[in-house]
């Protein structure tokens, strides 16, 4: 009996994450909705065509990881492709309006505190997954893994004056500049196993974290390039970062 490649996509009950699950779906993948509320992984899972189902899994909490990984070995004993979308551009304060705390977000006015809850889900949750989801990918016959990025951690960029990017430098840039060296680490240390680690930025794109700005993109048109990413042959790269008009200087 034929049995479809399996995807986990990490903070995929909404946004970018949850169109790039359905994309997933639609290529004949069984996709695990990870998410920190199981419910609404539920509500998520339904709405795709295809197979799916949900997962309970908080990157910032070990013991869920460590859950999420045991969940997956016992019911599928591997894993295809991990997608590490799960993020936050700054801490979530209960009744407080994401755009009234832009001043927080300046490195040098940010609270140390609350940069360390952003790297917490941006640079170490990505880390702490990946741990964990690694044995289940080995056992996988080519596996993917994708951690969505953004052109904001791009040093390269930054040290264009002219580049627009310069302007927006701070505590979320900074962790996607972190998660890019991760993602060139993991690339490094898995170069021979088949398994293949790329970075991407999706774009400015209209979801929560975003506040859905009016100018922001289309979940749609953000999901394609991790989508192509998971979807990478055997001759694919591997350690690259890229958006969906072609590379990116890390």
């Amino acid at each position: 009996m034929h049995t479809p490649p399996l995807a986990l996509v990490t903070g995929a009950n909404k946004g970018i994450g949850l169109q790039i699950a359905k994309d997933l779906a639609a290529q004949g993948f069984e996709v695990l909705i990870g998410a920190r509320k199981l419910g609404l992984g539920v509500a998520a899972a339904r709405s795709l065509r295809g197979d799916s189902q949900a997962i309970q899994l908080d990157v910032t909490d070990q013991s869920s990881i460590t859950a999420a990984a045991r969940q997956i070995e016992n019911t599928w004993g591997r894993l295809d492709v991990l997608i590490n979308n799960a993020g936050i551009s700054r801490p979530i304060k209960l009744g407080t309006p994401a755009n009234e705390m832009r001043d927080g977000d300046k490195v040098s006015r940010a609270i140390v505190d609350d940069m360390r809850l952003v790297f917490e889900t941006n640079v170490f949750g990505v880390v702490a997954v990946t741990q964990a989801m690694l044995p289940l990918l080995r056992k996988a016959p080519a596996a993917r893994i994708v951690n969505v990025s953004s052109a904001g951690g791009s040093l390269t960029l930054k040290d264009d004056p002219s580049d627009y990017s310069r302007q927006y430098v701070g505590v979320y840039q900074t962790s996607k500049t972190a998660l890019n060296a991760i993602t060139q680490a993991f690339a490094i240390e898995l170069e021979g196993t088949g398994i293949k680690v790329n970075a991407v930025s999706p774009g400015f794109t209209a979801t929560d974290l975003s506040n859905h700005a009016p100018r922001a993109g289309a979940v749609e048109d953000a999901a394609r390039e991790p989508v192509r990413l998971a979807l990478l042959d055997t001759n694919g790269p591997t350690g690259t970062f890229s958006n969906a008009t072609g590379p990116l200087p890390w």
